[in-house]
């Protein structure tokens, strides 16, 4: 429960390096240097919660509310899209194969099925850049990778993954209040875009600054 490279021809335009150009973000969850964003995805889903007993071990007993319950996230479900609307990556959650089954989240890439997972996320949610009521941005160091079937590998060179220009997705206030509602879930309608980097390639400007 714990909480994409050589691309075809046949992906869209924006998958291309030296074309993709992300935000403004946060100090704390900008990519370190020596990156660069190859691809993005718009995301359109849900964040799946569960009703638990907390603390549990996804919800310490810091934020854990008065009444002993609380929504727990144990998956997202969406599909990323490029400009031209084309799907070209699933989110979940998965078993991370190099942390030995740990469940990570996970982006599969819908034409090869190279998968990347994520690790332990920073978040932000700074007024200045998210959203009221919206899910944190996140800056995510991968965790492990894993080449298609028939070899797809166009996921496997992803460093780092950012979430952000998210909407919706917060768990709700309501309905995880008491004994009676533990397993209840909900599933909250979000968007976002994700950006993939990878390490810079040699003579692109920032190569060597990592």
């Amino acid at each position: 429960m714990a909480l994409v490279l050589a691309f075809t021809a046949s992906h869209p335009q924006s998958a291309h390096a030296g074309r993709i150009t992300p935000p403004p973000v946060p100090t704390d969850i900008q990519v370190p240097a020596g990156n660069t964003a190859f691809l993005e995805g718009h995301a359109v889903g849900t964040q799946n919660y569960v009703c638990l007993p907390c603390p549990n071990p996804i919800t310490p007993t810091a934020v854990c509310p008065a009444s002993g319950f609380a929504f727990t996230l144990f998956t997202p479900q969406a599909t990323l899209s490029a400009d031209n609307n084309r799907q070209i990556i699933t989110h979940f959650f998965s078993p991370n194969p190099s942390e030995k089954g740990t469940i990570r989240a996970a982006w599969q890439d819908s034409r090869d099925t190279s998968t990347v997972w994520g690790g332990r996320a920073t978040a932000s949610s700074d007024p200045d850049f998210v959203a009221q009521d919206a899910i944190p941005w996140l800056l995510l160091p991968v965790a492990g990778t894993k080449k298609g079937p028939t070899g797809g590998r166009s996921l496997t060179a992803v460093t780092f993954i950012q979430r952000l220009n998210t909407s919706g997705g917060a768990a709700p206030s309501t309905g995880c209040d008491a004994l009676t509602d533990v397993g209840t879930r909900a599933f909250v309608p979000y968007t976002a875009d994700y950006f993939f980097y990878k390490k810079t390639p040699r003579g692109y400007p920032g190569y060597g600054y990592d």
